[in-house]
């Protein structure tokens, strides 16, 4: 007799395989709402994706729940809505995608195109990281907890991004301040990287 568990493993492996081969070709995260950003550009001719970056972010600061974000990275934030908005809406800059404080995710930029999340940057000797890398946003702060729900889908996105480009290990995936240190201090000391590890190697259930 065969073994319904194996059968439902085989229908999930092969379902993510479908989902990382859509991916692939697409850039899209399956089930993310699309929220374009015009900040983005065509990725240098042969550079591979290769790396994750994992960043925060949250406007105003330590607020969470806004749309505020999605107009930062679309161009549209009022400089009058808020003080620190002043300081920071003639930027130009993106992410690939956010992932919400309820684990929803909002995507802006498509993964084959080079979003501008990273900065000055360097991974491994390798600078301008944004040329290989996708960058994933959470909806957070450096020294506020984030919650579970965001760390489950992280380690979900990531797996799926690393079968969609083997090129990007669980060793390739870095935070914003590792790529840009003493310029950048995301994700911070409150993200637990290795409660993420664990997650992105099915050890722990969120």
């Amino acid at each position: 007799m065969s073994d319904p568990f194996n059968q439902d493993s085989k229908h999930n492996n092969d379902s993510l395989s479908s989902q990382a081969e859509q991916l692939r070709l697409t850039g899209r995260y399956p089930g993310s709402r699309w929220v374009p950003s015009p900040n983005f550009g065509a990725r240098p001719e042969g550079s591979a994706i290769s790396l994750l970056v994992v960043h925060n972010i949250s406007l105003p600061p330590g607020q969470f729940g806004g749309t505020e974000i999605e107009d930062f990275f679309c161009n549209r934030l009022d400089p009058a809505a808020h003080p620190y908005f002043e300081t920071i809406a003639a930027m130009q800059v993106s992410a690939h995608a956010l992932v919400r404080r309820d684990g929803s995710v909002v995507q802006f930029v498509s993964c084959l195109d080079r979003a501008w999340h990273a900065g000055r940057s360097c991974f491994d000797g390798q600078e301008e990281c944004n040329d290989f890398s996708i960058g994933i946003e959470l909806e957070g702060a450096d020294d506020i907890p984030y919650t579970l729900e965001q760390y489950r889908t992280l380690a979900d996105m990531a797996r799926l991004t690393m079968m969609a480009w083997p090129e990007i290990s669980a060793e390739r995936i870095t935070g914003h301040s590792d790529i840009a240190p003493g310029r950048k201090t995301d994700p911070g000391p409150a993200f637990d990287w290795r409660y993420f590890s664990r997650l992105l190697a099915h050890e722990e259930i969120a």
